[in-house]
This record gives structure tokens, sequence and C-alpha cells, in this order.
């Protein structure tokens, strides 16, 4: 049944799964991270710290999602829409990289900023090309496909990572993470040249007016 899905969308679908499987791997400790290594054991100071993180995070990536993806749709064709993505996935790769040498909490914000950036850049354009993409008639399997796979990414790296930061500690866990994650990069550029190409043919969504 997976054969029947075209290039691009497994190839979107299997970067999408090493992303968050990526970020997967230590969002269950990432608060003990930040008790043990940024707050040094105060447990009231790393829940703020933990909280204020995903402020950052989830503030900064709100503010720019909107504006990126109103840029992307007025720049017709779909060579923004890669290098926006493309970018976008690279920035993610590096925060867990500076995790490594985080020890104060603003450290965490910036990193958690650039997270956001990243991810303000890649939703927009790998969900206009999926968009673009996705095979006709089969909606639904490959949407569900891509959030399946998402989930259990997540899932399983879950709890191997809670494994990893037991056993070997947090600076292999976020090594891991980032080169699973930059995986992502390398992953997205196998369609550079379809999405480049000026005869490739996409699934058009109708506008409005042709109703």
């Amino acid at each position: 049944m997976l054969k029947s899905i075209n290039k691009v969308i497994k190839v979107l679908i299997l970067g999408d799964f090493f992303m968050n499987s990526a970020w997967g791997l230590f969002a269950p400790v990432f608060a003990l991270f930040i008790a043990q290594n940024i707050t040094i054991g105060s447990t009231a100071e790393a829940a703020e710290v933990a909280g204020l993180a995903t402020l950052f995070y989830w503030g900064t990536r709100s503010l720019l999602q909107i504006p990126i993806g109103r840029y992307l749709d007025k720049n017709h064709g779909e060579k923004d829409d890669f290098w926006f993505m493309v970018i976008g996935i690279f920035l993610t790769a590096l925060p867990p990289f500076g995790f490594l040498i985080s020890f104060l909490p603003w450290h965490i914000y910036g990193f958690q900023v650039l997270h956001a950036i990243g991810m303000a850049m890649f939703v927009p354009s790998i969900l206009a090309i999926f968009t673009r993409h996705i095979d006709r008639g089969k909606e639904a399997f490959e949407w569900g496909v891509k959030s399946t796979s998402l989930g259990f990414g997540i899932g399983v790296t879950g709890a191997i990572g809670g494994a990893i930061a037991a056993f070997l500690g947090f600076k292999p866990l976020f090594i891991l993470a980032g080169a699973i994650n930059m995986i992502a990069v390398f992953i997205f550029l196998f369609i550079r040249k379809r999405i480049f190409s000026k005869d490739h043919v996409v699934y058009k969504i109708p506008s409005p007016e042709s109703f």
C-alpha cells in the first residue's frame, strides 16, 4: 500500500519522521536536564525555567509562522518553499548541540528561540509542498501515514531517550538527537531536483473562484 505513495510525499514523511524522532529523544527528560545542569537541583527554579523555555519557543514560533506562510504564498513556485524547509530543519538540528554547552537559563531560552525560528520556517513550507504533491484520492490516507509515523517515532524515541539519559547521561542523548535531526536535512535534499524541475506535476488545489 505504501508503494502507491509518490516519492516527494515519501521523502517528506521520512524527513519529518527523523526530525520529530530526534526531538522526541529528550522531550520527556528535558525538565530533568534543566534541574540537574541549569538550576543545579532546584526543582522549583527548574520548573520556572522549563515553563519560560516553552513560552519562548511557542511565542516565537507563533509570531513568525503566519508572516512566513504569507510570504511563501505570495512567491509562486516551490523553490522558496524548499529552501525554507531545508534551512528551517537545519536550524532545528543545532539546539541539541547547543544544550551540550548550556549552563545558564538564558542559554536554554536562546536555543529555544533558535528552534522556534527553524520550525516557523519548516512547518509552513513542508505543509505547502505536502499539500501540492499529495496523491489525489489518497489525501486522508497519506495525512494519516504522516501523523502515524510521527506519533510512532516520538513514542519509541521517547522511551529510548529516557533509557539513554538514565544510563549514559545527557551528553550522548543530545549528540544523538542532533545527529538524527541532521540526517533529515540530507533526506530532504533527495527531492531537490524534482522540486526544481519545471515540468513536475503537482496536485493543484482549486481556488474558491472555481466553485
